[in-house]
Formats: structure tokens, sequence, C-alpha cells
């Protein structure tokens, strides 16, 4: 699917469930690359074991992360401030097509990897997102079931293709999610808007929509788009959202959705970005552009 993939690595739990992510979604012939991003400070700083305050030491861990995982990847190091920044400048850079990144164990989306800055290489990445859930490594499996929420949209549209490209590899099958709720429909008069005419008038337009396309199941549900789809994620094994900008994190998608399902999602996220369906795009299925040269790699 993705041909140059950019993997967050941070010595923890949740860079073995990216690399194990990147795995799934990484194209046959695809590039791996682990990313670490240090900075000189104190242990104090940040809690013993869990700063590299050097370069070396910061190449020793992406070597013992590859090794631990037996994944075939480039390493690169890096001394560039706030990781999250440094990460994105990282994917712009490498060419990346994918950033894939683990959660935390406090399941918070700001507080990935090494902390809040990791927000920063997602607010607005040049590049699709995909988020591990914690202990994906362990318990991933095959995929059998990719889901895609789904609101008529362009992003939706090369988010069903991206679904599309991965469930053929994968031999899985596609669901579409469509959520109706209040900004759906027209305001009810002396009514629940649940109950409301235009209501349901909502929901047999995005049933006929859906069942329109071909090679997939699709169903219509009423409610919250957020609580909705998390619900949804359940039932798959992967994920995959439109972005709607390059705004903040909370914005993509629908407002708050995305950063709601980046922290409540059981199953793996990918965030599609809205470059390529603006541009009119498909998915990252064929040959990327060419690496550039790495700016401190590690041996």
């Amino acid at each position: 699917m993705f041909d140059n993939v950019l993997i967050g690595v941070d010595g923890r739990s949740g860079g073995r469930d990216a690399i194990a992510l990147a795995r799934q979604l990484v194209s046959g012939k695809g590039r791996l690359v682990l990313a670490y991003v240090y900075r000189k400070a104190s242990a104090a700083s940040f809690g013993a074991g869990l700063v590299v305050d050097d370069r070396r030491q910061a190449e020793e861990l992406l070597t013992a992360q590859r090794r631990a995982t037996g994944v075939q990847a480039e390493t690169v190091v890096c001394l560039d401030g706030p990781p999250g920044r440094a990460l994105h400048q990282l994917a712009e850079r490498e060419h990346a097509d994918l950033l894939v990144v683990g959660s935390s164990h406090r399941g918070a989306l700001g507080r990935m990897l090494m902390g809040d800055d990791t927000q920063a290489a997602l607010n607005g990445a040049p590049c699709a997102v995909a988020i591990a859930p914690r202990g994906h490594a362990q318990g991933g499996g095959a995929w059998t079931t990719i889901g895609v929420g789904d609101d008529g949209s362009a992003e939706s549209a090369l988010a069903r293709e991206a679904a599309r490209v991965l469930a053929e590899r994968h031999h899985a099958t596609v669901r579409l999610r469509s959520v109706v709720g209040l900004q759906s429909v027209p305001a009810a008069e002396d009514e629940p808007p649940e109950w409301s005419r235009a209501t349901l008038e909502a929901v047999e337009r995005e049933r006929e929509r859906l069942g329109e396309i071909e090679g997939v199941v699709g169903d219509v549900v009423y409610g919250d788009a957020s609580e909705e789809l998390a619900r949804f994620a359940a039932e798959v094994d992967l994920l995959i959202v439109g972005s709607r900008g390059y705004g903040p994190l909370g914005r993509l998608v629908n407002g708050s959705t995305s950063t709601y399902l980046a922290g409540h999602s059981p199953r793996p996220l990918l965030v599609m970005p809205r470059c390529l369906a603006e541009s009119g795009q498909p998915p990252p299925d064929g040959p990327s552009p060419g690496p550039r040269e790495l700016a401190t790699p590690a041996s």
C-alpha cells in the first residue's frame, strides 16, 4: 500500500506496536525507516531510563529495536529539538507517504511517543498517519475486515480506495459506516430529531448511496460520529478515515472526531490526507519518489 514509511520509535512498547502496524501497511517492496529524535537533557528532566542524551545511545536504541523485532529497516537519528516537529520534518525530507506512531499507555494522542511534542508531528502532517493501539505488536493478528468512516466526501472516497488496496492484499472485506447526526438533518418541529421524518429520510438517502458502491458492505447509524465510529472500530481490524484539512489534528475528519478516535479506537487507525483528495490522486500504492539522503543515518 505505502512505499516509503517512517516509523517513530522511542524505546517503549508503543514503538514496537508502530513497527508491527507499519509492516502490515507497507507495500511488498516498500521501504521502512525507524526514526528516533533525541536531544541533550538530564535524566531528571524526563525520568530515568527514558532519555537518550547522545547520538551513540540513540543509534544503539534503534539497533536494539530493529534486532528485537526482526524488521528490515533503515534507521535515522536526529538531534532536532521537539520530537514531534522533527518527525514532521523527517517525513518531508524522506518523502514519506506514511508516518506510523504508537499510542502511549495513557491512550491520549497528544502524549504518544515522547510526550505532547508528538502532536506537532501529526498537526498538518505531509502524508498519511497511522496510529497503532497499545498491544498491537502482541495481538494484532491477520486482517479480515477493514472499515471506513464514509460521509460521501472526496476524503471518504480516498479512504475507500485505500481500503480496497489493503483489502486485496490481506484478502479482507471492506465495510463502510455512515453516521447520520443532528447536523445531517433540518431541525424538527415538536418531536425529537431522532424520530423526525427528516432524520429517517437522511438515513434512507445514505443507505441508497452506500448501496450503489460496489464490492463493499455498507450500513448507516444515527448518533454522534465520534462515538459511533469508535464502536465501529471494535468491529473491524483497521479503521480508515479521511482528513479534512491541514489544521490541528483535532480538526481532522469532523471537528474532534479523529482526536476522539485516536484515543478510543481499540484497533489501528489510518488517516488519509486531504492533499491527495484535492489533487485527485489515488492512494500511494504505486512507486513513490526516490528517498532523499538521510540527514543523520544510524549505522
